[in-house]
Order: structure tokens, then C-alpha cells, then sequence
């Protein structure tokens, strides 16, 4: 998928620096060259016979070389490439980039480049979320670098917490995208469900919840960004299509269930809609009218299908390699995520907290919770359109690795 493709790969000083090494690999695998800056830190980390023995090139550490600053080196270096990575990314580092300080072959490389940048960050948790650090992401995203992870977990240090590289599969997977080249999920084909569902009372009125579709809708776009041919299914919400995806839309739980059957078989569904959980049982055909002195009208609930068990369980369809459910909670969230897991059969939930006062539903950020068999991931606050890519990247790795 990278034949012809030329990486440079800029290694900075962070226990993370090991997974650098499986990086160039897995690019060296699909074609890629690398050609690879090691800086003094990352030297106490990896040693610069390991990286030019997986790369096949040399290792460039001065800025000052003699024999390559006669060809301009930090120029060369940073032009040839068609894309900049820098894995892991230091606090130190990225604060230089957003500054233009070029003190040492790495930054001066990252101030001369005109290629696109891609930064996979690394850090203790508290410099990951000072004020600082996030100052200079926002200030580097507005230049147009690209960002993945980091991860939520056990760090170096002991602590746990947001601040972990992201996985060598994750990296490249931002690395294919950022190439253009084929994505990850091309040839793949996804099902996401999005919004709420309207149950109807009478032809006037309904049963529904406060869900935007601003999530599911940012999940699909950004698994048609690495490749997928995606399928939308959505209740009536108010925000744009996503582009490049195909859209389906449905009002209530039983078209959301039909639509996303007839969408399969997929290698992938994201049931991220806030499918309501009753419809109405003695729904009436004309609009119930108030009577002065009349007593409210009684309504009867019935259950609705159970869109992410049938699809999980493969009840009438066929059941997609990965199956991911949304947990929307308002007390006990991480019980509930892990219960529901287990009810639906599901591979992955995605648990965020939806209660007053969070700005969840119809929010343009989340805080949620990856569960799995394996346990439970922790992520940081995000915009919606940032968990969608991460998640989204955390698929494309598991399916590229055919698990």
C-alpha cells in the first residue's frame, strides 16, 4: 500500500521511542522507505544501530554534520520525504514546533519541511493535559498537523492516564490516510447508526431523547476518511451528511433495524444511535385529543427490537468481523457498559455519560470509555470529530491485523 512512499520519521526522547522500531517495520513491510532523525533523547531510548538496522538507512542526530550539511542535510531531509512523523512526540518537542524553535537536527528538519506533518504524542499525563501543551497542539492544528492519540492507560512513570503513544497499527494506519494512499479500510464495508428514533404516540406527537447524531455522523466520516465504504443509517436529526457516505434514514427503532439488516453483510457496524428502548403499543391512527375534564391519555410501552444484540448475535443477518455498541449512561457508567457487553454480545462499548449537566447529547465534545474483554480504556475529552478518528483508527487496527 506504500510502494514509492518515503517516510521521514523523527524519533524523540520517551520510553515510547521502543515502538519506533516496530513502526519502521510494519512501513518497511508495506514498501515504504524510511529514513529516520534521532534525537539526543531518543538515543537514551533506542540506539542508532537498531533504527538504521530496521530502516536500512542512516540515522541522522547532528545538525552539523560536515559531510551532510555540504548537501544542505536538514533541508534534504526534510523535503525528500513525503511525509514528516514524529513518534513519539515529546511535550518538548511540540512545544518547539509551535514556537519555530530550531535548536537541535529534529526541530530544524520541522521548521524547514513543506511536506505534511504527522505527531503521535507521548507524556506524563499532567504535561499532556497542561494548559501549555494543549495551547501548542490547538496552535499546530490550525498549521495543519495531523495528530494520533495518544492513548489512555498505564504510563512509564506508574501513573495512569491520557498520554500513551498510540500503537505502531495506529500510527500507520494515520500514516496511510495522510498519504492518501489507499486507507486502511479500503475494499471494507461499515454499517453506523446515528441520532435518536421517533416512536410515535399518534400522527402528531412522538417518543424520542435529546440525541444530535453529531457522534455516529462524525464516526462515519471518519471511517470513509480511511477507506470504507460506509452506510449511514440515521433517525431525524438536524446537522449536514457526512461526505462520501451513503444515507439511509429511518424514524423508528423497527426501519433503524430493517435499514441496517439490509445494509449487511459489512466487516464492521458502529451502532452509535440512541435507539429508544419502548415504542408505543396502542398508538392511535388519528391525533388524541385534550377534554376539558378528561383524564390524560394512558400510553401502553412495548419493547423495541434490540438493534445491537440482533446484529451482534447475527439474528437474521450476517454478523460483521467487529460489532462496536454505544452506552449511554446516567449513573454507574462503567457497570452498566460492561453489563451491557456481555447482554449484547458485542466486541467493543463505547461508554460516555449523558447526564444533565455533561453536555453529551448534542454537545460537540465527549468523554468516553473504550470497554472490552481485555478491560477498560480512559480517554480524555475530546471534540466528537476526535473520537470519531480515533476510533475509527483503533478499528482500522484490529481489522488490518485480521483479528
Amino acid at each position: 500500500m506504500l510502494d514509492g512512499k518515503r517516510v521521514l520519521l523523527i524519533i524523540s526522547g520517551g520510553i515510547a521511542a521502543y515502538k519506533s522500531l516496530e513502526l519502521i517495520r510494519r512501513l518497511k513491510d508495506r514498501g515504504c522507505a524510511v529514513r529516520c532523525i534521532l534525537t539526543k533523547g531518543g538515543a537514551n531510548f533506542v540506539t542508532p544501530l537498531s533504527v538504521a538496522a530496521l530502516s536500512g538507512d542512516k540515522v541522522y542526530q547532528e545538525t552539523f554534520d560536515l559531510t551532510d550539511e555540504a548537501e544542505m542535510g536538514h533541508i534534504r531531509l526534510s523535503r525528500e520525504a513525503d511525509l514528516v512523523v514524529v513518534a513519539p512526540a515529546t511535550a518538548n518537542l511540540l512545544a518547539k514546533m509551535a514556537n519555530g524553535i530550531a535548536d537541535d537536527l529534529a526541530s530544524t528538519a520541522l521548521l524547514a519541511t513543506d511536506k505534511k506533518v504527522l505527531v503521535a504524542p507521548a507524556m506524563n499525563t499532567m504535561m499532556w493535559e497542561h494548559a501549555a501543551t494543549q495551547a501548542n497542539l490547538a496552535t499546530l492544528k490550525t498549521r495543519g498537523v495531523a495528530q494520533v492519540g495518544p492513548n489512555a492507560g498505564d504510563l512509564a512513570c506508574g501513573e495512569v492516564g491520557a498520554g500513551r503513544m498510540a500503537e505502531p497499527a495506529e500510527i500507520l494506519a494515520a500514516i496511510e490516510a495522510a498519504l492518501g494512499t489507499p486507507g486502511p479500510l479500503a475494499g471494507k464495508k461499515a454499517v453506523v447508526t446515528s441520532g435518536p428514533t421517533h416512536e410515535a404516540i399518534d400522527p402528531v406527537r412522538y417518543i424520542a431523547n435529546h440525541s444530535s447524531g453529531k457522534q455516529g455522523h462524525a464516526i462515519a466520516a471518519a471511517l470513509a476518511a480511511l477507506g470504507a465504504e460506509v452506510t449511514l443509517v440515521s433517525g431525524p436529526v438536524h446537522i449536514p451528511d457526512p461526505t462520501g457516505v451513503k444515507v439511509v434514514r429511518v424514524r423508528s427503532a423497527s426501519e433503524m433495524l430493517d435499514a441496517v439488516k439490509a445494509a449487511l453483510p459489512a466487516d464492521m457496524a458502529v451502532c452509535a444511535a440512541a435507539v429508544a428502548d419502548w415504542t408505543v403499543a396502542n398508538r392511535a391512527t388519528e391525533k388524541r385529543k385534550k377534554k376539558a375534564g378528561a383524564p390524560p391519555p394512558v400510553i401502553e410501552l412495548a419493547p423495541n427490537p434490540d438493534i445491537l444484540a440482533a446484529v451482534s448475535k447475527g439474528e437474521g443477518c450476517s454478523r460483521p468481523r467487529l460489532v462496536v455498541g454505544f452506552a449511554a449512561e446516567t449513573e454507574t457508567l462503567l457497570d452498566n457498559a460492561r453489563d451491557k457487553l456481555a447482554r449484547k454480545g458485542c466486541d467493543w462499548i463505547v461508554a460516555n455519560d449523558v447526564s444533565e449537566g455533561t453536555g453529551t447529547f448534542g454537545g460537540d465534545s465527549n468523554v468516553v470509555h473504550l470497554v472490552d474483554a481485555k478491560g477498560v480504556e480512559d480517554w480524555p475529552r475530546l471534540g466528537k470529530d476526535e473520537v470519531a478518528a480515533r476510533l475509527a483508527l483503533r478499528i482500522a487496527a484490529v481489522l488490518g491485523e485480521g483479528k
